[in-house]
């Protein structure tokens, strides 16, 4: 292999990497504004569910608490 063959291997090469980063760097760009995107449609989602009245992810009834424990003995009838 001669020089020039070795001097354009050398450039393919760097610029293979220049556009791999060049790349890389405009998808990380737009990460954020794929993830506020994100969140802006699930509370999007969020208030369509509520308007329509469609129940919650959670329980439909939700048991009921027990009463608070007494702590003081009921008076006695004299």
């Amino acid at each position: 292999m001669d020089g020039t063959a070795i001097i354009i291997i050398i450039l393919a090469i760097a610029g293979v990497v220049t556009i791999t980063l060049y790349v890389l760097k405009g998808v990380l760009d737009q990460l954020p504004d794929v993830f506020d995107s994100a969140g802006q449609a699930r509370d999007a989602w969020d208030r369509l569910t509520k308007k329509t009245g469609e129940a919650p992810e959670t329980e439909e009834h939700p048991s009921p608490l027990p009463p608070p424990p007494d702590d003081e003995e009921p008076p006695v009838a004299a």
